[in-house]
């Protein structure tokens, strides 16, 4: 506790990442998240912790407080404390000595370089300089990690990243409103054209079928309420990678990795921008 907070806003996994690596090189970090997230890659992602009450990645527990005054007690018991506080009311009482945007909205849902000495902006939406002091990179390729002092990340493409040969087809979006239940979880290999979920509408039911076969990767938690074109499901078409969907991805370790650069020279003393 003798270092300033660190308040990370987002649970999903990149933000995971980033709250596990400055966990792990001895920071307290704090998560602030929405009320009902909607992580797909649920297994590495702390914002489970809002419906669960906890929740560990890679042998690091978070766990969700009701109120700020508990997280001291959480801190020091080792663990990462979570509160559901999607517009940062609770960040001038905490008083933190960076906050890292890590919602990964596209776009600024509300951070500004007045919440702390030091604020962090992960991908497009962040201006370096001006609402930020920096922004990083999240785009994959040659640029992924880079920590931009002046400017903006690169604009969302809506494309996914390449895994195993396959981009959009290895995405699944909802193809109605509606209730999704699963028949499928997380790790579970398919195939391609099999159901692995029902999204129930008010009027009718709409299928959810594999695009492409391999393993499920991320899936929206079963029971909740999804839109039309609603980002549902990941699928990794290397079965070979199963352990792959219950560990940090190589994308949020190498966002992770900037952020923890930025915040060491912040910590070290050094305030120039």
């Amino acid at each position: 506790m003798k270092r300033k907070l660190i308040i990370v806003r987002g649970g999903g996994d990149l933000a995971t990442g980033v709250i596990h690596r400055l966990w792990s090189a001895g920071f307290p970090v704090t998560i602030l998240e929405a009320s009902h997230p909607t992580a797909i890659r649920r297994q590495v992602a702390y914002s489970e912790a809002v419906y669960e009450g906890s929740a560990t990645v890679e042998e690091v527990r978070a766990v969700r407080c009701e109120n700020p005054e508990s997280i001291r007690t959480v801190l020091e018991a080792g663990e990462i404390p979570l509160l559901v506080d999607p517009k940062g009311a609770y960040i001038p009482f905490l008083n933190p000595g960076v906050v890292v945007d890590a919602i990964i909205a596209k776009r600024n849902l509300g951070t500004n370089r007045s919440m702390a000495p030091l604020t962090i902006g992960l991908g497009p939406g962040f201006v370096a300089g001006e609402d930020v002091d920096f922004v990083i990179e999240t785009m994959r390729g040659h640029n992924l990690g880079r920590i931009i002092r002046r400017g903006s990340a690169a604009p969302n493409t809506g494309v996914p990243g390449v895994i195993g040969g396959y981009g959009a087809e290895r995405v699944l979006h909802a193809p109605g409103e509606g209730v999704l239940i699963s028949c499928h979880g997380i790790g579970d290999y398919v195939l391609r054209g099999e159901r692995i979920a029902e999204i129930r509408g008010k009027e009718k039911s709409f299928p959810v079928e594999a695009g492409i076969s391999g393993l499920i990767r991320g899936l929206i938690r079963d029971g909740f309420w999804v839109s039309k074109g609603m980002k549902i499901a990941d699928i990794d078409p290397r079965r070979e990678e199963y352990e792959n969907c219950f560990t940090i991805s190589d994308k949020a370790r190498c966002i992770a990795g900037s952020v923890l650069e930025l915040v060491c020279r912040y910590d070290g003393g050094n305030r120039e921008r």
